[in-house]
């Protein structure tokens, strides 16, 4: 396992550093640039978002769940948009306290969107105080202890809060019940990717031909995130061993360089596969097992392999652990070894006959 693969993977769904200056450009700005997939989310929030406008209120609470790199930031950002606001954004983990939450929604003016990134890890104290302001729009918070203490009740100005999330199942009822739009973002058809594929290396300038954009999209885990980090890493490629020009069989070339296959595995994909078929004779085990078999963190293995892994077929995620499938075994090419009986079985057979 010395040759394990950095945290940051070439086709991992978590946003890079690059992507931060890069990828906006190429993101969707309004509904109507937003036409390549999730189409009935589109049409239901088009619909949500002209009848709050009509009644002159904020949009309902959004939620929205699924994969890393799938869209959910980018729709955040085309709801605000859409409504005029003013977004403020934070993340769970950074609301380790109520003051922060706090600071955070008495500063907010009327209309205004909050985006709370990865919502399931808000602190449980810290989202109690979330319910008051999604639902009536005011803090209840106690000073002083004892025979001392009080509660303050402060009303803060109505707002739109859009929660994103990759583990739905994780959210607390109270919570998830007070959104009052909730959808789940699935991975995208390789026919999907193309067009998304396309269009970024036009907005980019990248000579890209149409078989080169098939082969991007066909090994992008289903991902637009996944296909546009591709296609900058193809250039680069392209542009010093090809002239510059991405056609399909320079694409598949630069891939096989970087490790991904022709379903979009990369190494740490096929490493979890291999230890679960050669450690565990294709399960049933644990997700910790697996972690601590290839020294890499259970967050990682949850949410950036196994969803793309579970999506075609390959793994199984069952009450007893995790399971090799029999597409997996085909894909790595090796045999699946029939169990062995249990003891004193083929005398009980012979013994039968």
């Amino acid at each position: 396992m010395d040759d394990r693969p950095k945290r940051e993977r070439i086709i991992s769904g978590q946003p890079q550093e690059e992507d931060l200056e890069e990828v906006p450009s190429l993101r969707p700005r309004t509904l109507e640039e937003y036409n390549v997939g999730q189409d009935r989310l589109i049409t239901q929030l088009r619909i949500a978002i002209q009848a709050a406008q009509a009644r002159g209120e904020c949009l309902e609470h959004v939620l929205f769940d699924g994969p890393p790199g799938l869209g959910k930031t980018t729709l955040a950002y085309i709801i605000t948009r859409e409504m005029g606001a003013e977004m403020h954004r934070t993340s769970g983990p950074s609301l380790e306290r109520a003051a922060d939450l706090v600071g955070v929604l008495t500063n907010l003016r009327r209309g205004d969107v909050l985006f709370i990134d990865e919502i399931h890890r808000i602190p449980r104290p810290v989202e109690e105080y979330l319910y008051p302001a999604m639902e009536d729009f005011h803090l209840d918070f106690v000073v002083d202890r004892g025979p001392y203490a009080k509660t303050i009740s402060l009303k803060i100005e109505p707002f739109t809060l859009i929660g994103a999330t990759t583990r739905a199942g994780m959210l607390t009822a109270p919570l998830r019940e007070r959104f009052g739009i909730f959808h789940h973002l699935d991975f995208y058809s390789a026919e999907q990717l193309r067009q998304i594929v396309l269009r970024s290396a036009a907005i980019l300038d990248i000579p890209l031909e149409e078989e080169g954009a098939q082969v991007l999209a066909e090994r992008s885990r289903g991902t637009p995130r996944v296909v546009n980090r591709l296609l900058r890493r193809v250039r680069d490629y392209a542009q010093v061993v090809a002239q510059g020009v991405i056609t399909g069989e320079v694409a598949r070339r630069a891939l096989e360089e970087m490790g991904v296959d022709e379903r979009g595995l990369d190494p740490l994909d096929r490493k979890y596969l291999q230890a679960m078929i050669d450690y565990y004779s294709g399960g049933p085990v644990g997700l910790n097992a697996l972690a601590a078999t290839l020294s890499e963190d259970e967050d990682t293995l949850q949410d950036v392999v196994e969803p793309f892994l579970l999506k075609i077929g390959f793994v199984l995620r069952t009450a007893r652990g995790r399971m090799a499938t029999q597409a997996a075994y085909d894909h790595l090419g090796i045999a699946k070894q029939a169990p062995e009986p249990p003891a004193g079985q083929d005398n009980l057979t012979l013994e039968l006959e």
